[in-house]
């Protein structure tokens, strides 16, 4: 691990603080938005744009990138997504926001693509599932620090906008003087989803429904939080709720998910995060309550991601993991990209008022909970000893980390595999 660290120290510092700048100006837009008087419905249509500009960043990056070269397209991204967050206060308007959310959505697709590039490329067989563990880390520290520069000025004032802009401009300076030399770029072949569904219909239903969780947690949290009406300080301390838990439970998860029938911890970890949405919206706007909600909803929501992608391995074969991570990320995608939305409409006060965050939750972890027993009676289950390894991954990772991650977990089994045949 200090090894992985003492190489990528640089890169990692630079992820760290475009984390920070991109979890700030989520809450921003939430907390500026009540301000500015912006129903829950119009911030939905703000919040999931910025998911519809992450899906398909996802596509056309890659492209970029063979264009004109990672440098040239990590610099004009960042750059991009600073300028925007400056742009923010300076037009108040829900039209210009929501283009704005789609622009810094798109451009963040480019960035992680790039990042995770060059970081993938630093790390060799033997340390490359440390690297990406020290990324799951430092990604979920800066949403989880992120919070706290709430505290930073007011609101309604330009200094917090201008502060997630600066971490943002920033951020370009550690990973472009660090980097090796531009490595070469590729992606697998993409498997269909008609095909990809047959293959795993829970790992697909799956991603879909974390999809919506997470894009509720991290979009729309600090909506719910002001219509609520939780100060700037709790607001802060609740938004960051969903993501510190992770860190405690996302390794103990992994472990766990590869010493059990995974779809039997897959109904147990969403039915605990669902009974805890619930016991939030069943609070009664008790602070202390919410933010045990929070914290017990988000540490076990994020590990899902990864959870649910290890699943689908079990499925796959080594030469269909990668062709078949881009389409898991694309329906995780889809659902980010609705869940904003609904819960939006959900929230507004001739429907569920602000009740309607945690139901949202609670419905699609329930939902979840239901497929998976469902598909429980449909289909042995793969024996414990046959399971592949899991991978630890954020729900926020572009497809090329999540491709980095399958070529880890191929590595690894393949491995395994060499090992027990020399000792047999």
């Amino acid at each position: 691990m200090l090894q992985v660290l003492s190489s990528a120290w640089a890169l990692l510092l630079g992820v760290g603080l475009l984390m920070l700048g991109n979890g700030l100006q989520g809450s921003l837009l939430g907390i500026r938005g009540d301000i500015e008087g912006y129903s829950t419905f119009t911030m939905s249509f703000v919040m999931s744009a910025y998911f519809v500009g992450l899906m398909f960043g996802s596509w056309i990056a890659p492209t970029m990138i063979r264009r004109v070269g990672h440098v040239r397209v990590f610099a004009a991204l960042a750059s991009l997504i600073s300028a925007v967050m400056i742009l923010y206060p300076a037009l108040t308007s829900p039209v210009v926001w929501t283009l704005g959310r789609l622009i810094v959505g798109f451009c963040f697709s480019g960035v992680y693509v790039t990042a995770e590039s060059w970081l993938n490329n630093a790390a060799d067989n033997e340390n490359r599932g440390k690297a990406l563990s020290l990324y799951v880390v430092v990604m979920t520290l800066g949403l989880v620090l992120a919070q706290a520069f709430l505290l930073i000025g007011d609101p309604a004032d330009y200094l917090p906008f201008v502060i997630a802009s600066i971490l943002v401009s920033v951020s370009v300076a550690p990973i472009l003087l660090s980097i090796s030399p531009t490595p070469a770029f590729d992606t697998a072949k993409r498997m269909s989803l008609g095909e990809l569904f047959t293959i795993t219909p829970l790992g697909c239903v799956g991603m879909f429904l974390i999809g919506g969780v997470f894009s509720a947690m991290f979009g729309m949290s600090a909506v719910y939080a002001t219509s609520a009406g939780l100060d700037l300080r709790q607001t802060s301390l609740f938004v960051a709720c969903f993501y510190a838990g992770t860190l405690l439970t996302q390794y103990p998860l992994g472990w766990v998910s590869d010493r059990m029938d995974r779809r039997l911890l897959i109904i147990i970890v969403s039915g605990t995060a669902g009974l805890s949405a619930l016991f939030g919206m069943m609070s009664g706007g008790a602070y202390n309550l919410l933010l045990i909600s929070a914290l017990v909803t988000g540490s076990m929501v994020n590990p899902l991601y990864s959870i649910l992608l290890a699943h689908s391995n079990d499925y796959l074969d080594h030469d269909d993991m990668a062709a078949a991570s881009g389409g898991l990320v694309f329906i995780n995608g889809v659902g980010a990209a609705a869940g904003p939305l609904i819960i939006g409409w959900l929230m507004g006060d001739a429907i569920f008022g602000p009740k309607g965050f945690f139901l949202f939750i609670a419905t699609l972890l329930g939902a979840l909970v239901a497929f998976a027993i469902y598909r429980s009676t449909q289909r042995e289950t793969v024996p414990v000893d046959e399971t592949g390894a899991i991978a630890m991954m954020a729900p926020t990772a572009s497809p090329v980390a999540v491709e980095w991650g399958q070529e880890y977990i191929i590595e690894t089994e393949l491995e395994e595999q060499e090992n027990s045949e020399a000792s047999a």
